[in-house]
């Protein structure tokens, strides 16, 4: 199988403040938030990146996505490095995330626009790839509100169709259903199924076992920003439930009895 991303022992490490350490009540000024992480991604599968808040999963998309970099490491996208290649990067990936702060005051249809002539999409072609995603996700209703006026879901949903303007190869997605309704949460894992068949390569974060579950061919399973195990699902489950897999992991790892 084709490997389409190689990470290659990713570490990423962040000060303290004084706040952040007596909120964590720690007197570790540093902590190290992703350790020594490598794995890789087949071209065409769905890849998910299991573990509790905190324990390092933004963090390494972040990393593969260029908005911050590793402090030693490399991740390569199509062969290109997420630390010397940002541009080429970036026009590879779609990276949608909680943290996306789209501007309250702009429609849907002029954010649409707006993201596609930054990825150099023709207006043409924008417009017709713009008809069909409003169309599938329902914002074709709501393409002149703006933003801020939305609802939660909405939001979520625009946010989701302009992460994808230009039609990337590779699609990040942090915690894509995290503060959906079921019905929102559906409509988004059936369009990562669909994204799938039409043959993109999708990585997600979760600490949502069925979300995994329905979804990911293989699982990273990462805690205090190492990663313990990295297998296909079948296998990690022919002992039990994810569920089960994961807090005999966490157990092991951390040694908390939970």
């Amino acid at each position: 199988m084709e490997e389409i991303l190689v990470a290659e022992k990713l570490k990423k490490s962040f000060k303290l403040s004084l706040k952040q350490r007596k909120l964590e009540k720690t007197d570790v000024s540093v902590k190290v938030a992703v350790d020594d992480l490598s794995f890789s991604v087949f071209r065409g599968e769905i890849f998910g990146l299991l573990g509790p808040n905190g324990a390092g999963k933004t963090t390494t998309l972040r990393m593969l996505a260029t908005l911050i970099k590793p402090d030693s490491g490399n991740a390569y996208i199509g062969g290109k490095s997420v630390v010397t290649d940002e541009k080429d990067v970036r026009r590879k990936i779609g990276f949608l995330t909680s943290e996306l702060r789209l501007d309250d005051f702009f429609t849907p249809n002029e954010l649409f626009y707006f993201f596609s002539d930054l990825y150099g999409v023709e207006r043409a072609a924008a417009t017709t790839r713009k008809s069909a995603l409003f169309s599938k996700f329902g914002i074709d209703k709501f393409a002149e509100v703006k933003f801020g006026e939305l609802s939660t879901g909405m939001k979520q949903k625009v946010s989701l169709v302009i992460s994808i303007v230009h039609d990337p190869e590779l699609i990040i997605f942090d915690e894509p259903t995290n503060g959906l309704d079921v019905l929102t949460a559906k409509v988004v894992t059936d369009f990562l199924e669909e994204l799938k068949r039409s043959g993109k390569t999708i990585i997600l974060s979760t600490h949502i076992f069925a979300l995994v579950e329905k979804l990911c061919d293989r699982v990273g399973i990462i805690i205090n920003g190492k990663l313990v195990s990295l297998s296909d699902l079948d296998t990690l489950t022919k002992a039990g439930s994810l569920e089960d897999a994961f807090f005999k992991l966490y157990r092991e790892t951390t040694g908390e009895n939970i």
